[in-house]
């Protein structure tokens, strides 16, 4: 008979512990932490459930063939930690204060399942990422790399990485970049966030937005409790009267390479926003989120240059190496800078050392230069790709904006829509794109022709051709 409530325990023999025979044939110094493991695994699953009468310790050792001592010691840890229970003369029971474990862990990185052509912007080339260059630079990091240097870092990031951000900025983008002013960060969503703790405690409560614009943005701002007004965009940029109009008193920008549009701010623009930053006592954020890819004249250099004091400049590695390496920088107007270091010091106490080195040594030996001219030479030509594919079978599309980035605005002839009918068949023939209108913040009506944002970096042009003359034969579909 069994008290009411428990269960037997399992015979020799059975499922529950052909699961411990593992940990008996383990070797002799790991056998104990082997059968303890497979004794909490089996708790933790529910292969042996609540209430369970556990075999005694002599019964159990001679099933397995190892020691009473062992299994004894195995009872004795995991009563402590309270998966199993025990009383005098009672025996031992699987305690009921564990429950089943979960699942094992999602990947929930996104990816679309089942595509044939990803036209989806924001995504790099992720083969070329250098992996023999990287690996000789971790190499010869590690091997050189102070003790003192695997402490806890200076938040803002190793001076030695500083230093050779400063350079590099300054030279590719035209920056003033001081390197006591330079944040190493986890991406530009972390700058953002840093950004809007900072606006925040400030008193702001209220950051214009680029209409269309990253919807990564307002997400950002809203958690650090700040409100994301939209801005709408003219022909020039952001447009001047309805950001005077707005009353924040800082806004976020794309000036090199608006997203999604694709304009350049004009020179006229970004002074007016410069003039207006100046007259609120205000504050501009530059993501600067692809600015080294221009493909018909050396890219504009950055607004921040202009005026260092209300212009806090964000980059990152993301487009040029890897969105995974969760890299960038942030140069941070005086007024701002404090804050921003003590905020990063809470939150994570300074980026992972060995990146940092990492990376700084692939910056000073030039091999971040050398990254950047394989990567400008493959886009420009997977953007020429998509620009003629896009002109053999969608006669009358126009691209707009300028010869950049990684993505481009396709408008297509009112023949080829509604736009409805043109997503929806697209999405049919397993092509992956995104309309222009999913990046606005007010949805207007009225215009049913196709206009989208379509990402090339990520495909080789043999790709790109096939994915347009996929979508093209899908449209023109019956």
């Amino acid at each position: 008979m069994t008290p009411s409530g428990t269960n037997p325990g399992p015979e020799p023999g059975s499922a529950a512990w052909e699961l411990l025979l593992p940990a008996a044939s383990a070797p002799p110094r790991a056998r104990g932490r082997a059968l303890r493991a497979a004794l909490r695994d089996a708790v933790r699953a529910g292969r042996l459930a609540r209430g369970t009468r556990l075999p005694s310790s002599r019964d159990l050792a001679a099933d397995l063939g190892v020691s009473r001592g062992l299994v004894t010691e195995a009872y004795e840890q995991l009563t402590a930690e309270g998966y199993l229970r025990s009383g005098r003369g009672a025996g031992t029971w699987v305690s009921g204060a564990v429950r089943a474990a979960r699942p094992r862990a999602r990947d929930l990185a996104p990816r679309p399942a089942g595509v044939r052509a990803d036209f989806v912007p924001g995504t790099p080339d992720l083969s070329l990422f250098p992996r023999a260059a990287w690996a000789a630079a971790q190499r010869s990091v590690l091997a050189g790399l102070p003790h003192h240097e695997l402490g806890y870092p200076d938040p803002r990031g190793l001076p030695r990485l500083r230093t050779a951000l400063a350079e590099l900025l300054a030279r590719r983008r035209g920056v003033v970049a001081d390197p006591e002013r330079l944040v190493v960060v986890s991406g530009v969503a972390q700058a953002t966030a840093l950004l809007g703790l900072a606006l925040h405690a400030r008193g702001t409560d209220a950051v214009g937005v680029e209409d269309p614009g990253s919807p990564q943005h307002g997400a950002l701002y809203a958690a650090a409790g700040v409100t994301a007004v939209p801005l709408a965009l003219d022909d020039e940029g952001l447009a001047v009267e309805p950001l005077r109009s707005s009353g924040v008193r800082a806004v976020v920008t794309t000036p090199a390479h608006q997203f999604p549009t694709g304009i350049a701010y004009s020179a006229r623009r970004r002074a007016e926003l410069l003039d207006w930053a100046r007259s609120v006592d205000g504050f501009v954020v530059e993501d600067d989120y692809d600015g080294d890819f221009r493909y018909d004249r050396a890219p504009v250099g950055a607004l921040q240059g202009l005026d260092p004091e209300r212009v806090a400049y964000t980059g990152s590695v993301s487009k040029s190496l890897a969105p995974g390496l969760r890299l960038g920088w942030l140069l941070v107007p005086e007024a701002l800078a404090e804050d921003v270091v003590e905020r990063k010091r809470t939150m994570d106490l300074g980026h992972p050392t060995l990146d940092q080195a990492l990376f700084a040594r692939f910056v000073e030996r030039g091999d971040y230069d050398r990254q950047l001219r394989r990567c400008q030479r493959a886009y420009r030509e997977r953007r020429d790709a998509l620009v003629e594919a896009l002109g053999e079978h969608f006669p009358g599309a126009r691209v707009s904006g300028i010869a950049a980035g990684l993505h481009v605005i396709a408008e297509f002839p009112g023949r080829y829509g509604p736009q409805e009918r043109f997503l929806a068949r697209a999405a049919a023939a397993g092509v992956a794109v995104r309309p222009l209108a999913e990046y606005a913040h007010a949805r207007v009506g009225g215009d049913t022709r196709p206009r989208l944002v379509l990402g090339y970096a990520q495909l080789p042009p043999a790709r790109i051709r096939d994915g347009v003359r996929l979508m093209a034969e899908a449209v023109a579909g019956a």
